[in-house]
């Protein structure tokens, strides 16, 4: 099994706490991994929020020594949970599995401009709890008989598409940042929204959630 050393401590422990909340959502999940120069980057779908995610992982050294030589390949998250030692700052890359749909299409690397509109922290955060409250206040006005999955479904979507001011970015992109751990305090003063072709990415220094704009087709990741 091919090993990967990591920059520190810290980086796994940020690592394993991204894998784990994926698996949290999707105990079956898949993560596509693309490493080259110092960077590790791990790609992921919490199907709950129906966007994707990547964590940028800094590592010792240039991958294969700085060679033209990239990693790339789909793993189960599970598995790559079970490598990675934060004592010594590694993780293994365990065999390939067969990648879901969203694993096989990448927006581009390049061509990342930035937008305005995107709140200050204390409001984006204040939105985050807003919608969040308003969805389990409308889910509990239901009554028994109209409290079906395509009930709760239905205001979900209507409540998580809204979007962030005029950004275009959906209410459900700053959701899934915050359950994933991007928007810790200390990172919502860094936080940043960024446009490249259809895609909208919103990034912190914990790591970024891509998605494709309204009517645009299938969602998908960018590397920050």
């Amino acid at each position: 099994m091919t090993v990967l050393h990591l920059a520190d401590e810290g980086e796994a422990a940020d690592l394993a706490a991204f894998l784990s909340r994926l698996l949290h959502y999707d105990r079956g999940a898949a993560v596509r991994l693309q490493a080259a120069g110092t960077t590790l980057a791990v790609f992921g779908r919490p199907p709950s929020f129906e966007v994707l995610a990547i964590r940028a992982v800094r590592l010792a050294k240039p991958y294969e020594n700085g060679l033209d030589v990239v990693l790339d390949v789909t793993v189960s998250a599970g598995e790559l949970l079970e490598t990675v030692d934060e004592a010594a700052a590694t993780t293994g890359v365990p065999d390939a599995v067969t990648g879901p749909p969203w694993a096989g299409v990448l927006p581009p690397r390049g061509g990342w401009r930035p937008l305005s509109g995107l709140p200050e922290p204390d409001a984006l955060r204040a939105l985050v709890g807003a919608v969040v409250a308003e969805f389990k206040a409308r889910t509990r006005e239901l009554v028994p008989e109209l409290r079906t999955r395509a009930e709760l479904d239905r205001i979900g979507r209507e409540i998580w598409s809204r979007t962030v001011g005029e950004t275009g970015l959906p209410v459900r992109a700053v959701h899934a940042a915050q359950s994933l751990g991007f928007l810790r305090n200390e990172a919502l003063e860094e936080a940043g929204l960024f446009s490249s072709g259809a895609w909208l990415r919103l990034r912190t220094p914990y790591g970024s959630v891509a998605v494709r704009r309204a009517g645009a087709g299938a969602l998908g990741i960018s590397v920050r």
